[in-house]
């Protein structure tokens, strides 16, 4: 969702956007903490001449080695995000939103995140499932919805987990040991992190652990320009939330402990490190504050004042950038680096667990999850292996996917329904014919009763040409069964006609009556008879056929 305002200001967009609420919310304050950061240090200059492929080979690592920075822009402005947020239409989990009438979107819940959803996109024959960010994990939203995605012809399945060999629970474990370990000592942890997500689990892990762990007086600091949002709106999206921390909700309690911990002035929230923050400041403390990436935000000020002790840690929980990449400016440096990457989404073993259970016709998925990971070619569990062997695709790629419409559902009126007389031709099959005018607007279409043929009038005028309604027809009754081809030698012998002969041919068999001149073609699903202008002849030979079809 952070591209959002690249897509929907500076391409011309004119479409929707779906979102549910608490995405739309908590990506507006992931996207006011962005533009916050950005905008606190202006640049007073532009500079782009770098970009030069020539000039940017002779940069240092690692601008050298950046691909495609052509394509790299400036950060949007506040005035953008609000613009691309007005585009959004909010919606629930399992609401059915009709595309044009071709098609019906409805979004299930992820699991991964408030709000985060997968999406089905059906039309009344197929069912295309796209999964992505989902997670199996017991967290604080809403459980991820499967059944739903069950009987799909294709799903597309994307996002899944960054580190698949590390296992969630025992990172977090990690990370409060390590934290506790290092405030034991003297020294103060940061904690670079978003200010949503999983810092709503972890703040309730460490509610958890405070007391056991004799913490009770050390201090928690959470600095974003959107700390203080973040942590009430977790608090009103209850329908979003997991069962139990739901039925909290009605007891009324707080659902997030965070509440409690704010209460109690364990845990402070600040927009900035100016103003009241640095008159509470004491130390040891933990601190918790953004960006993650360590290239801008208040999290550079704390790498600047703790990184020269080794007493001191930062602990990465973030799984969306290399520690080390982040820490290369900053070395030489004395403080401890824990990398604890906490990401609920699904790993391989979950995902072929959740393949066996809904039962996808296809699976697509991108060319990555195909092949075990480059540094890890051996582990060929850390891939996605499925029957029918997943379609890959790789980045704007446009792809067909395995599978026809082959079917429309067509309404039909009452008033046309009640005039239709169906006709038992086998035991239990009953058919009727109908003639109709077939209505079709916004892809739907509608069997409606056919005009009545206009009285004629009588005035010379003439009529418009929108108004010339198509003619009803009486219609010829329909023919049905199959001739044998025996018996009907046998009857042209009875009624007279001699020297007949049957040849063959690869659509079925021709009738030839030498004597007339006459052939009496007969296929599957046509008889012709063909007779050099001798309408008698015709008319008796059309009659002798009829005898063996069904009129209808």
């Amino acid at each position: 969702m952070m591209a959002l305002p690249y897509i929907t200001e500076h391409t011309g967009f004119t479409g929707t956007v779906y979102a549910t609420e608490p995405t739309v919310q908590i990506g507006r304050l992931l996207m006011e903490e962005l533009v916050n950061f950005i905008e606190r240090v202006p640049k007073a200059q532009s500079a782009s001449l770098w970009k030069n492929k020539d000039i940017q080979r002779l940069l240092p690592s690692p601008l050298k080695d950046a691909v495609e920075v052509s394509t790299w822009r400036r950060c949007y402005t506040m005035q953008e995000v609000n613009s691309a947020l007005s585009k959004i239409q909010l919606v629930g989990y399992s609401q059915k939103i009709e595309l044009f009438g071709a098609v019906q979107v409805t979004p299930l819940s992820s699991g991964y995140a408030l709000g985060s959803s997968n999406w089905i996109i059906q039309s009344h024959y197929e069912k295309v499932s796209y999964v992505s960010g989902s997670s199996l994990l017991t967290t604080h939203p809403q459980p991820m919805d499967q059944a739903s995605l069950k009987n799909s012809d294709v799903l597309v399945l994307t996002g899944l987990t960054q580190i698949p060999t590390a296992n969630p629970d025992g990172m977090v474990g990690e990370f409060c040991s390590n934290l506790a370990l290092t405030v034991r000592n003297g020294g103060n942890v940061l904690v670079p992190c978003y200010p949503s997500g999983v810092i709503y689990d972890l703040l309730e892990c460490l509610y958890q652990y405070i007391d056991s762990a004799g913490l009770s007086n050390i201090p928690f600091y959470f600095i974003s320009p959107v700390a203080n949002s973040s942590l009430e709106f977790s608090q009103i999206f209850a329908e979003w939330l997991c069962h139990n921390k739901q039925t909290k909700v009605y007891l009324p309690e707080p659902p997030f402990p965070h509440a409690e911990l704010i209460q109690t002035n364990k845990l402070r929230h600040y927009p900035s490190i100016h103003g009241d923050f640095s008159n509470d400041f004491r130390q040891p403390c933990v601190v918790f504050t953004g960006h993650p990436s360590l290239r801008f935000g208040d999290v550079v000020h704390f790498m600047e004042l703790w990184g020269k002790s080794s007493l001191n840690t930062v602990i990465f929980t973030e799984p969306d950038f290399s520690y080390l990449e982040a820490l290369a400016p900053y070395q030489p440096l004395a403080m401890k680096c824990i990398y604890c990457p906490i990401d609920t989404r699904l790993n391989f073993i979950q995902v072929s667990k959740l393949l066996k259970e809904v039962q996808p016709l296809h699976v697509v998925c991108p060319e990555q999850y195909t092949q075990p990971p480059p540094a890890q070619s051996h582990r060929m569990d850390l891939m996605i292996d499925c029957q029918p062997p997943a379609m890959s695709y790789r980045r704007a790629e446009v792809l067909a996917l395995p599978f026809k419409r082959l079917f429309e559902k067509i309404e039909i009126m009452p008033e046309l329904a009640d005039s239709l007389v169906p006709m038992e031709i086998k035991p239990g099959i009953s058919l009727a014919t109908v003639s109709a005018v077939l209505h079709t607007k916004d892809n739907k279409h509608v069997l409606q009763p056919p005009p009545r043929p206009a009285p004629p009038t009588s005035g010379k005028k003439r009529k418009r040409a929108s108004e010339d309604i198509p003619d009803c027809k009486v219609l010829k009754p329909l023919l049905s069964g199959s001739i044998p081809v025996e018996q009907f030698v046998q009857t042209l012998e009875k009624h007279g006609f001699s020297d007949v002969k049957v040849e063959d041919t690869a659509k079925g068999h021709i009738v030839l009556l030498q004597e007339a001149e006459t052939l009496i073609q007969i296929e599957e699903d046509s008889t012709h008879i063909i007779c050099d202008n001798d309408e008698m002849l015709r008319v008796r030979l059309r009659d002798l056929v009829l005898k063996f079809l069904q009129k209808f």
